[in-house]
């Protein structure tokens, strides 16, 4: 059965003071009650009272996707401004500090912060997830254990937090190395089957590590309870367009790596620990560093393997619809990811972070 290669999208917010241009709960304000009313389960509360998540309906193709990410967008921004808030797509705050968010009210997240302690608290950060419709398990397992490659390629494109704490990190996305503190993330091994991967989950829950696969948070999982493969790795981008540049990028690969399965063949799999290193660089250097390419075992300037990458995929984008949200990449490539340009005016107001916030909400704003 051929995949559908239908889209989800994930986006986490900040809902930020327009005064004091730090984080402010959501609750006080009852704006997610509102959104709830207009959106209804599109809109969702998050751990932290200052983030809140919106999900686009299952999309067909990624016009759809499109459509919806910006309509939530705009609907969100508009229920912000109504609730004297400001939102923002950053994948941390300049300068917000976790020791003084408060837990949204939820036996889920309570019974995450009893487990996890300080790790959860800690763990302020706003992220972008892609969910494409992959319906046969055995398919999404192959399909993941291949992606796990392009993860840093990806990941890099989406760097977009560079400030943790009121402190230039050094890092094009930190939020990764914040979310690294959680058991069961990054990139996974391989599996060999859908079956060896639900006897990994079984045992987790005999043991009480978990209590269901939701609580597997890697950079890639096929998703407990959909039939899709889920990319979790991104920052949230600043604008919508950059968002649905990156899961065209994502639908993209998983197509052009099923028809390699089709045919029989496949995309050469490499050890855990590489990918990693890959990894660290992406989130350290975002577009300006480089990649291993393992096959040649040598660095290579990122933005030369994205082009590399974009042509590889490139037979499966025009049967897919998304040759303009692919072009979206390259503008990425030209513009600077939102951790170079959050950079750039860091730089520029000479150090001033409510400048940094002021540009990251103007930026959310952008093109709806």
């Amino acid at each position: 059965m051929r995949p559908s290669f239908s889209l989800g999208i994930e986006e986490e917010y900040q809902t930020v003071d327009p005064v004091t241009r730090d984080l402010r709960s959501h609750i006080e304000t009852e704006m997610l009650a509102a959104g709830k009313m207009r959106l209804q389960e599109r809109v969702k509360a998050e751990m932290h009272t200052s983030v809140v998540e919106v999900g686009t309906r299952v999309c067909r193709n990624i016009g759809e996707a499109r459509e919806d990410i910006y309509e939530l967008r705009r609907e969100m921004l508009k229920l912000a401004h109504e609730h004297n808030l400001v939102l923002v797509a950053g994948a941390t705050h300049p300068f917000a500090d976790w020791r003084t968010q408060e837990i949204y009210p939820d036996p889920r997240y309570h019974q995450v912060v009893k487990d996890l302690q300080l790790v959860a608290r800690t763990n302020l950060i706003f992220g972008l997830h892609v969910h494409v419709g992959i319906e046969d398990r055995e398919a999404a397992i192959r399909i993941m254990n291949s992606m796990r490659y392009f993860l840093p390629h990806i990941m890099a494109l989406a760097t977009n937090s560079p400030f943790w704490l009121g402190l230039n990190t050094g890092y094009k996305g930190y939020r990764a190395k914040v979310f690294e503190n959680f058991p069961r993330t990054g990139i996974p091994d391989a599996f060999l089957s859908y079956s060896e991967f639900e006897n990994y989950v079984s045992l987790l829950v005999r043991t009480n590590c978990i209590d269901n696969a939701k609580k597997i948070w890697w950079d890639i999982r096929p998703h407990p309870f959909f039939n899709t493969v889920e990319v979790r790795a991104c920052d949230i981008p600043l604008r919508a367009e950059e968002t649905v540049a990156i899961a065209a990028l994502i639908q993209a690969t998983a197509a052009y790596l099923y028809k390699l399965h089709e045919a029989n063949q496949d995309f050469r799999h490499y050890a855990r620990p590489l990918l990693m290193e890959n990894k660290f660089r992406a989130v350290r250097y975002g577009l300006d560093g480089k990649l291993i390419d393992f096959g040649k075992q040598q660095e290579i300037p990122l933005r030369d393997l994205i082009e590399e990458y974009l042509a590889l995929i490139d037979p499966v984008v025009d049967e897919l619809g998304s040759r303009e949200a692919i072009d979206g990449v390259r503008r990425i490539l030209t513009m600077g990811t939102g951790a170079d340009r959050q950079l750039k005016v860091f730089e520029e107001s000479k150090g001033d972070l409510k400048a940094v916030v002021d540009y990251m909400a103007q930026e959310t704003a952008a093109g709806l």
